[in-house]
C-alpha cells in the first residue's frame, strides 16, 4: 500500500483506514503522555524522595525540585551524613496514566474522603441536568427564530443586527446579574449556558436556512402554498438534516460553558468536584473528571451521529461523519 493512498484530497477513506486513523488519534496523545510520565530522561523535573537520609525537612514520598535535591545531596556528602535517595518524577499536577485510570475507577466505587464531598456520578448527573435545561431553553427560542430569520428578510433585519452585537459579549460577564435575578442555585448556571449558545444558535440556523435551494420555495409559492405550510412542509423538512448537525455542534458549545457557569453562585456539579479535588491536590481525580466529561460529550455526539444517519438516510452530506 503506497503512502500516497493515505493522503487523498477530499476523497472518502476506506472503512479500515478510517478506523485505524480514528484509533490512532487517541493513541498518539496517550503515547506522548506515557512517555512523559514513565521515561525519566524526557522531562521529570522533580525527585520523589524515597529515603530522606539526614535532611531534616525531607519526608518519604515528598516531591522536591531536582536542583534542591542535588544541593541537599552535596551538603550531606560534604558533612559525612546519610544522603537522601529518590527517583525522578513529574510535578504533582501531572499524574501518570495508571494513576488517572485508578482514579476513574475509585471515583465511582469509593466514597469521597471529604465529609462534604460528592460522588463523581452525582456531580456528573447534576452537570448533565444543567446542560440539558440550558440547551433546551436555548433551542426552544433559537431554532424557531433562526428559521424565521433565514426565511424572511424583514425578520432577519429586525433581529440579526442586535444578535450580531450581543454574541460578542462574554456570557460569564452576566454572572452577577444572573445571580441577582435568579438566585444562587442552578438558575444562573442555566442562564449562562442559554446566553452562551442562544445567539450563536440563531445565526447558525438562519445561515443554514438560507442555504436551502430557493427554487423549492418558488415552486411551493407558485403552487399557492400558504406561509405556514411553506415553513412546515418545505423549509423545515428541507433543512432538517443540516439543522440536526448544527444542533450537535452547538451542544458541544454548551459543554464548553459548563465549567464557567457552575462557578457562578453556589459551586456545584462536576466543576465543584474538580475544584474540591484540586484544593486537596488530588490531581489524578481532576484529570479523571476532565476525561469523563470528554467521554460523555464524545459518546453523546457519536450516538447522535448514528441516530442522524437513521433519521435522515437521504441526506448524504449528513452521513459523512
Amino acid at each position: 500500500m503506497s503512502l500516497s493512498s493515505w493522503f487523498v484530497v477530499r476523497r472518502e477513506l476506506s472503512p479500515r483506514k478510517r478506523t485505524f486513523l480514528g484509533i490512532g488519534s487517541f493513541l498518539l496523545p496517550l503515547i506522548i503522555w506515557c512517555a512523559v510520565s514513565y521515561v525519566p530522561f524526557i522531562w521529570h523535573p522533580m525527585v520523589m524522595v524515597s529515603n530522606p537520609g539526614d535532611v531534616d525537612y525531607f519526608q518519604g514520598g515528598m516531591l522536591v525540585d531536582k536542583a534542591v535535591f542535588k544541593d541537599e545531596l552535596v551538603n550531606m556528602q560534604s558533612a559525612g551524613k546519610a544522603i537522601p535517595q529518590g527517583n525522578p518524577a513529574n510535578p504533582i499536577y501531572l499524574p501518570a496514566p495508571h494513576a488517572v485510570a485508578k482514579a476513574l475507577y475509585t471515583g465511582f466505587t469509593t466514597q469521597p474522603e471529604q465529609r462534604d464531598g460528592k460522588w463523581l456520578h452525582e456531580s456528573l448527573w447534576h452537570s448533565i441536568q444543567v446542560i440539558f435545561w440550558g440547551f433546551l431553553i436555548s433551542s426552544l427560542i433559537g431554532v424557531p427564530l433562526g428559521i424565521l430569520c433565514g426565511t424572511y428578510t424583514a425578520i432577519s433585519r429586525l433581529f440579526e443586527p442586535f444578535i450580531e452585537f450581543f454574541r460578542y459579549l462574554p456570557a460569564p460577564a452576566f454572572g452577577a446579574l444572573a445571580v441577582a435575578i435568579l438566585g444562587i442555585y442552578d438558575g444562573p448556571k442555566i442562564a449562562i449556558i442559554v446566553i452562551g449558545t442562544l445567539f450563536q444558535q440563531i445565526l447558525i440556523i438562519s445561515n443554514t436556512t438560507r442555504k436551502l435551494d430557493y427554487s423549492l420555495l418558488e415552486a411551493a409559492l407558485t403552487l399557492g402554498t400558504s406561509k405556514l405550510k411553506l415553513l412546515l412542509h418545505v423549509i423545515i423538512p428541507g433543512i432538517l438534516p443540516e439543522l440536526y448537525r448544527d444542533q450537535r455542534i452547538l451542544l458541544g458549545w454548551a459543554w464548553t460553558y459548563l465549567i464557567v457557569a457552575e462557578l457562578i453562585g453556589t459551586s456545584s456539579g462536576i466543576t465543584w468536584f474538580i475544584t474540591q479535588q484540586a484544593r486537596y491536590q488530588h490531581f489524578d481525580n481532576v484529570y479523571a473528571a476532565i476525561i469523563i466529561i470528554g467521554v460523555i460529550g464524545l459518546g453523546g455526539d457519536l450516538i447522535l451521529a448514528w441516530l442522524g444517519k437513521h433519521l435522515f438516510p437521504w441526506a448524504r452530506s449528513a452521513n459523512k461523519e
